[in-house]
């Protein structure tokens, strides 16, 4: 059977995505190790970078991204306006709620709670960097867990380009406000080649290239044998992550223990609103998914590039957001398995819904 241009669907979850939290635990517990059995590797992996964006990590990110955007039909990019409701709920939980939220949770836990635990002098700075983390959506890698959870292709994309739209007017003022400052210096090399290199050069690609396997009928056979590659990438993204930072995580595990709490929390409370709220709107569980996985993931190279510009690459906050980094594949993943468990108890409830109105 030949393709067709609309086909949007994605494939069930086959035996390596069955077992993926495993899979990234021994992805991380291999990072560590590779960052003490090989430190000049390593080293030298982390240093190839332009302004902030790791090189070897953004090849991985194309490698996963690609085949997720050969999903997206440009075409059908006009009707996605027929979710307009799911759009609004992803604008209202990223930049006027999940930021907000992410400060309060900050001073409460390593603020007040967390405090006696933690350098009294870097306090401040752990909280401006945890900031950071929320005020910066996620762009990249939403495509990777919208696909994992059977979210719309063509809805993520045009929310993805939505959010960095709004993330060039919104990220500097919504961070001076929170965290008290005149000026925010923002990394725009680091925004603006993030978003050229992980967005609009493999959409260009992909679509390309999806123009011509759907003139050749195997645009679904392709997606079958890239769907496997694709989580590969992922895992060796976590490895690498997690060997840049192996050091930092063995010599202060407390501190990024309890600076994980506050952005375990505040991932999961933004996703479960953006997700009940899609609910009572009465968008489709491939609408609310996507939509409530940006909030949840965040923009971490803009986050850690700005924490750097404006704090220093030893401080507190360039610290917490490279917990963010940490902490955000495990929730995404946790966060993915319970969105799919639950699509029949939110088909239920969306027919529920109908006959009351």
């Amino acid at each position: 059977m030949r393709d067709t241009p609309g086909l949007a669907s994605a494939p069930a979850l086959g035996l390596i995505e069955r077992y993926l939290t495993l899979w990234v635990a021994f992805c991380m517990a291999a990072g560590v190790a590779l960052g003490r059995a090989a430190p000049a590797l390593v080293e030298a992996l982390a240093a190839a970078e332009v302004a902030q964006v790791n090189l070897p990590v953004a090849l991985l990110v194309w490698a996963m991204i690609v085949p997720m955007l050969l999903r997206v039909d440009l075409g059908a990019l006009a009707a996605v306006g027929r979710h307009w409701r799911g759009i609004a709920v992803t604008l209202v939980v990223n930049w006027a709620f999940k930021p907000f939220l992410m400060a309060g949770l900050a001073w409460v836990f390593v603020g007040s709670l967390f405090a006696p635990w933690l350098p009294e002098d870097q306090i401040g700075a752990y909280i401006a960097g945890l900031i950071l983390l929320a005020a910066a959506p996620c762009t990249a890698m939403v495509f990777v867990w919208s696909n994992l959870a059977d979210g719309e292709p063509n809805f993520t994309l045009s929310q993805v380009a939505l959010n960095d739209v709004i993330m060039v007017l919104a990220f500097a003022p919504i961070v001076g406000v929170l965290l008290g400052l005149s000026a925010v210096v923002v990394p725009w090399q680091t925004l603006l080649l993030s978003v050229v290199l992980y967005i609009v050069v493999p959409l260009v690609i992909a679509q390309l290239w999806r123009r011509r396997l759907l003139a050749r009928g195997r645009l679904s056979a392709v997606l079958a044998v890239l769907n496997p590659l694709s989580v590969g990438a992922l895992l060796a993204t976590i490895v690498l992550l997690f060997a840049f930072q192996g050091d930092r995580i063995l010599a202060e595990p407390l501190i990024i223990a309890l600076l994980a709490v506050p952005i375990l929390l505040q991932g999961y409370l933004t996703a479960l609103v953006g997700y009940l709220a899609n609910l009572a709107l009465g968008e489709p569980h491939d609408i609310a998914t996507p939509s409530a996985l940006i909030g949840a993931s965040t923009f971490f190279e803009l986050a850690v590039a700005t924490a750097i510009s404006l704090f220093g690459l030893s401080s507190g906050a360039a610290l917490a957001t490279v917990v963010g980094v940490l902490v955000e594949v495990p929730v995404m993943l946790s966060l993915v398995a319970m969105f799919r468990r639950t699509r029949g108890r939110y088909a239920a409830g969306l027919g529920r819904r109908a006959r009351c109105s």
